[in-house]
Order: C-alpha cells, then sequence, then structure tokens
C-alpha cells in the first residue's frame, strides 16, 4: 500500500505530542489514579484503506521506508505530587527525566493489473525503549513487536466509481474523528516510549470499505494490539456509514459493540459512601451508537469557519447500563493577523457513574485518540482522567509562524461530571468523615479538577526531519485539593522531540 506524503501532513501527524492516555495499572504508587499506557507524538504514518494511495501503476512496485525518534522527557511535582499522601512508604520520585526512542523499518507491496484492481500488502514492526524511569516508574527496558502486516485488495464494480476495499490483518484503523476507536496499539512499560507512543495499529483486523462518490460504507471487526501485562481480550465489531462530499465535511453514523472482553468497571457505592465495586468484564457486551460531523459554517462572513459534533450512546444487554458522552467545538481562522492565527474552541463530557442509581452509567472510552487537538481531557490533566466521569472546556490556538515553524497553545478547565463517582477506576477511594463520622468515599468532593496550559513548538527541519518540544502545566482545582487535604503544587512537564522519516 504506496502513501503519498505531504509537508502538511506529516507535521500535523509527527507533532501530535499527548500526555498519555490513562490506563490501569496495579503499581501500588498509584492505589489513587492508576496509570497511562499510549500517547501518541509520533504517529504510525499510515493511511487507512484507500485514502491517501497513489494511483496503481501496472506492476508490482515495492517501497520500503524507515521511521525513527528519540525524545528525553522531564516531570516535576508529578501528579500534584499525590504520591507523597496516598502512598508515601513507596518512595515515589515526583521529580524525573528519561529518554525514549523507537525505530519502525516499513515495506509496501503493490501490484495492480488490468481495470483498476490491485494488491497491496504493508509490513513494519517497531523496536521501542525507554533509559531511566518514565512517569509511570517503568524504564530500561524496550521490546521490537510486529506493527503492520496486513494485506488487501481493492476491487473498481461497475463503471469504476465504485470501490471495494477487503483488507485483513494487523493495521491502523479510526472510526469518525477517533472518540471510540483509533489507538488500536498499547505503548510504555515493557515496551518503552510511553510519551512517543510509536504504536498505533489494531495486531488483527477484518475490514471491508465500499464506496461510491461522497459515500463509504464500512465493517469492521478489531483485536488492539495491548500490552502482554494488561491484556483485557477486547475484540470489537461493527459497521459505518459515511457522506463526505468534500474533504473538509464530513457526516456519518456507526454501530457496533464489543464481542469479548475481560476488562472490568468500577460502580459507585450506593449514595456515594464505601468503596466501589468492580465487575468482572463487564465490557464484554458493550453496544454504542456513535454519530460524527463536521463542516465549514459562515462562509463568507467569517474566515476558515467550521462546527463539528460528536456523539455517542453505550449500553449493554447483560446488566443495566446506560452511558454517553460528547462534544462540540468551534474553529475559525485569522488570516490577516500575523501568524494567521487558527482558533478551536470545544467542550466535552463523558458520563460518569450515578451513585444514586443500581444502574451503571461510567462512559467507557474504549480505544480513543488520546492527544491534545484530538480527545485528550486536558493536557497533563490526560495522564490521570481518561474519558470518563469528566468534562472539559477546552481552546487551541495554533500559530504559523513561518514556513517551517508552527506553536500551539491548549488550554483545559477540567470538572468531574459525578461527585463521590470512580474518576478511572476507583484508586481515590479513601476515608474522610461524613457527619463527624469515618465514611469510605470514591472520586472528589468539589468538581473543579484542574486547568491544563500546554505549550507545543514543531519545526520542520527538511522533508525528512522534524523536531517537537513543548512544555505543559497542570493547576489543580479544589476536587484535587481535597484528597491532599491541602492545597496542592503546580504539576508541570517538558518534552523534546525528533523524528527522521526515509
Amino acid at each position: 500500500m504506496t502513501t503519498r506524503w505531504s509537508r502538511g501532513a506529516v507535521i500535523s501527524r509527527i507533532s501530535r505530542y499527548s500526555e498519555p492516555r490513562c490506563r490501569w495499572r496495579k503499581a501500588a504508587w498509584l492505589a489513587l489514579f492508576g496509570a497511562c499506557a499510549s500517547c501518541e507524538a509520533a504517529d504510525a504514518l499510515e493511511t487507512q484503506g484507500v485514502e491517501g494511495t497513489d494511483p496503481p501503476v501496472i506492476g508490482w512496485q515495492v517501497r520500503p521506508s524507515i521511521e525513527l525518534g528519540g525524545q528525553v522527557a522531564g516531570e516535576r511535582r508529578l501528579f500534584w505530587n499525590l504520591s507523597d499522601v496516598v502512598a508515601r512508604e513507596a518512595g515515589f520520585n515526583n521529580d524525573r527525566h528519561w529518554w525514549e526512542f523507537y525505530v519502525k523499518p516499513s515495506v509496501a507491496l503493490t501490484y495492480a493489473w488490468g481495470g483498476g484492481k490491485q494488491f497491496y500488502s504493508r509490513l513494519s514492526a517497531v523496536g521501542s525503549g525507554t533509559a531511566r524511569r518514565d512517569a509511570f516508574d517503568a524504564g530500561n527496558t524496550g521490546r521490537l513487536t510486529l506493527e503492520e502486516g496486513v494485506i488487501g485488495v481493492r476491487l473498481p464494480i461497475g463503471d469504476g466509481d465504485t470501490l471495494l476495499d477487503l483488507s485483513a490483518g494487523p493495521q491502523t484503523y479510526s472510526l469518525g474523528t477517533g472518540m471510540l476507536i483509533s489507538n488500536g496499539g498499547s505503548n510504555g512499560f515493557s515496551r518503552g516510549a510511553l510519551k512517543l507512543g510509536p504504536r498505533k495499529a489494531f495486531q488483527n483486523t477484518a475490514i471491508a470499505r465500499l464506496s461510491s462518490g461522497p459515500w463509504k460504507a464500512e465493517a469492521f471487526y478489531l483485536d488492539p494490539n495491548e500490552n502482554p501485562d494488561s491484556n483485557s481480550h477486547t475484540q470489537l465489531a461493527g459497521a459505518a456509514l459515511i457522506y463526505r462530499p468534500a474533504p473538509d465535511r464530513q457526516i456519518g453514523l456507526s454501530y457496533g459493540g464489543v464481542t469479548h472482553s475481560t476488562a472490568p468497571y468500577p460502580q459507585a457505592a450506593l449514595g456515594g459512601i464505601g468503596p466501589p465495586e468492580i465487575i468482572s468484564d463487564a465490557r464484554n457486551g458493550l453496544r454504542f451508537v456513535y454519530g460524527f460531523m463536521r463542516m465549514p459554517v459562515l462562509e463568507g462572513t467569517v474566515p476558515q469557519a467550521w462546527v463539528g459534533a460528536d456523539l455517542a450512546r453505550e449500553w449493554n444487554a447483560r446488566y443495566p447500563m446506560r452511558a454517553w458522552g460528547g462534544r462540540v467545538e468551534f474553529g475559525f481562522g485569522m488570516p490577516t493577523l500575523p501568524g494567521t492565527p487558527k482558533v478551536t474552541l470545544g467542550y466535552q463530557s463523558f458520563s460518569g457513574d450515578n451513585p444514586t442509581t443500581g444502574r451503571q452509567e461510567r462512559f467507557d472510552p474504549l480505544y480513543y485518540e488520546g492527544s491534545p487537538g484530538d480527545w485528550a481531557t486536558g493536557s497533563k490533566s490526560s495522564m490521570v482522567f481518561i474519558n470518563t466521569n469528566v468534562n472539559a472546556l477546552q481552546a487551541a490556538i495554533e500559530f504559523q509562524l513561518s514556513k517551517q515553524d508552527v506553536l500551539t497553545v491548549y488550554l483545559a478547565h477540567v470538572r468531574a461530571n459525578r461527585l463521590g463517582s470512580p474518576l478511572q477506576f476507583g484508586q481515590a477511594t479513601r476515608v474522610v468523615s461524613v457527619a463527624g463520622a469515618p465514611a469510605v468515599i470514591s472520586g472528589v468532593t468539589n468538581a473543579h479538577l484542574s486547568n491544563d496550559l500546554f505549550f507545543k513548538y514543531t519545526r520542520a527541519i527538511n522533508r525528512h526531519t522534524y523536531l517537537t518540544a513543548g512544555y505543559s502545566a497542570s493547576f489543580p482545582g479544589a476536587g484535587i485539593d481535597s484528597l491532599v487535604g491541602r492545597k496542592a503544587p503546580t504539576w508541570t512537564g517538558w518534552f523534546a522531540n525528533m523524528v527522521l522519516v526515509y
């Protein structure tokens, strides 16, 4: 499968550093919030299906390539120093720095014959590692894993306006804007490269696409490439219908579900008093409906204005569950100002479990794209809060400093949706005084979690080499302060990475 890379496309993907999105880990010092397994600073550079591919050339084509990345990152007052309160005996170091690296060789193979028919395949692997101990106290480790091993065929139908694309094997896949399904590969821990996050492909897939003009129908089966030490054995299947009449506008609707999983859910104690109950295999049988749209608005009035909306509803026929999540966005440009700023404003919210009901209302974000500018809730905060029981008012401003230099500023105000309800997996369970008597609770007692600020600078040194650097800070809100019984400190971090693509 051959792919043509424009400078803008490469920058947009390589510079997508994120504070990693969270997954549960059993480290003792993370008794409060758990740990995070993946992020995408240098995402896999593959497109999906028929999009972005060169016109077929009769006969064989072989395209080898290699991608390399290295990064140094540091944290100060990590997780607002909460480990000093909940796991002081663990001796966790809240101030640290570490190094990450990865290499990703790949080869794309295509064979085209008459009538526009095409066979394609892509094989790639990722070798990654971390030196010193990272933010989740994992380090001095690394792994070599298969990334892609996809084979597929494209078959024109009728007069050629309709195209059938069938593929199977390890490959990337994203549904809509990545709210539920996008990041199929786990990074960090034994695999290393927690923040560079070079893995993105699902370890096994079967995908069928039928496209005709602006319409595209998809059916998918996905098996995520999870870390062996925390493999939930989740498998998903579903279908989507997408209408995309132009590159800057689309609307789509999808239905899918989890066909198998051992992943547990926490459920808030009734009334919010008591530890949460951990429901085994709760993800198994999950169903979802997900709609998404993006289109330009106010054309001729506000430059480059657009709106976007995503909404998902989840339920499970095996037990009472009703959860929801969504986002609305508005963006516009200011091409007459220095740096031609582009502004994006958005509000996103994901339901939490209601302690006053016996039903499960916790939203499951599944395998979402967890980068700032995509679906991260905050920047630093996204290392702690997955997209469940949180809401955030967010803004991003992008400045084009030169043809080679881009500066982006991200801001986020993060809040909890439900008090006394797990924010992640119930790690904030603790004893407090209620009406003068000790009581066990989970979650927070004040909705304000944090205010986040993140500066990201990207420079395209040449068409093969890209530099990204960033600084971020998370200012704790009253909800975090309530966990420690005093004013929590500001958590800061920095990174610098370089990625080479040949």
